[in-house]
């Protein structure tokens, strides 16, 4: 995406770099008078976009950035590109956040739209005390059960079945969806940046992809990307009681059984399988074919393929061997 999708997002008046930093916090050390009409990470910016710097491993990606402005500590200003507004903050993500605030405001469900306007055709069925928002989009044959709420801009494809008690906001669903009862698709994902007048929420500005034939069950909950998407690939089935945080982004015929945890910007190969209580790092990669044993916790990248469990997860056959060595240990202990 080059900004936050129009559907699900208001962009606001552009403030200059000198405006951005009094409200921010931050100093001006050039570029003052340039515009600022949106806010992107480092990889996507363009000229009218600020982003930052939060850690010096991304220096590379400032460097060669094209964002129009940029916030960084005073540490890292000699790696800011030549051509852009820099402003100096010794909390540059919270910084970043408090500007997408001024910049961006998510669309809300102030008045239901009319059903004629977001039903593809009288095939679809809104059973009692549904809302839907403007600009949503309902395809044919699909059913929304009782009091589920769709958001602004939602689009819905043909023959999905939405259960009762459901929220469903900036997300873009495929065809032949199945989603459970008290799900909770496209929350904000959980984002927090660190300001010395404490935790500042970063805004989520991502959507969620559901993709063809995908099976969400009852009171799972997928939050939206915090600036790209969180995407659910085509016939994955998923279970009750699961969490998939933000940015993640999931293959395609993936197993997911209850209390699976997926932690921000997990990305998963094809036909990838979870058992029940597995959960998984932050930023892991697993390769296609993989399995996670139930209860694993995952903290390293899994090769395709492979079947890892305990905790910290491990190929399965080494786990097991130290689970037997350690249970003869405290054997032997105790007999002692």
């Amino acid at each position: 995406m080059s900004g936050p999708d129009i559907r699900f997002f208001e962009t606001r008046s552009p403030l200059t770099v000198a405006d951005l930093a009094a409200v921010t916090g931050g100093e001006v050390l050039r570029g003052g008078d340039h515009l600022i009409a949106a806010v992107a990470p480092l990889g996507t910016a363009r000229r009218d976009a600020v982003a930052f710097l939060g850690d010096r491993k991304f220096a590379a990606a400032l460097s060669a950035t094209s964002a129009g402005c940029v916030i960084v500590p005073s540490a890292a200003v000699d790696l800011a590109p030549n051509g852009a507004a820099v402003i100096v903050s010794p909390e540059p993500q919270a910084a970043w956040a408090r500007a997408s605030m001024l910049l961006h405001k998510p669309h809300r469900l102030d008045v239901a739209e009319s059903v004629s306007l977001v039903v593809e055709d009288e095939t679809v069925v809104l059973e009692p005390g549904v809302v839907i928002g403007k600009g949503a989009r309902i395809g044919r044959g699909s059913r929304i059960g009782a009091n589920t709420v769709i958001g602004p801009g939602v689009q819905i494809g043909r023959d999905c079945h939405i259960g009762s008690n459901v929220s469903i906001g900036f997300a873009l669903i495929g065809d032949r969806v199945s989603v459970y009862a008290g799900a909770r698709i496209g929350e904000a994902g959980f984002g927090a940046a660190g300001s010395s007048k404490g935790p500042v929420d970063v805004p989520q500005l991502g959507r969620v992809i559901i993709q063809d034939n995908v099976t969400i069950g009852a009171n799972t909950c997928i939050d939206r990307g915090a600036y790209d998407d969180t995407v659910i690939g085509e016939n994955t089935k998923i279970d009750n009681l699961v969490m998939i945080a933000h940015n993640c982004v999931i293959g395609r015929n993936n197993l997911m059984a209850a209390h699976t945890g997926l932690s921000g910007t997990v990305m998963t190969g094809d036909n990838v399988m979870f058992g029940g209580q597995a959960g998984v790092g932050d930023h892991i990669r697993i390769g296609e074919g993989a399995r996670v044993a139930g209860g694993a916790g995952v903290l390293a990248d899994i090769p395709p393929g492979e079947t890892w469990s305990g905790y910290p997860a491990k190929p399965i056959r080494q786990s097991l061997r130290e689970a037997i060595w350690l249970a003869k240990q405290a054997g032997g202990k105790t007999r002692s």
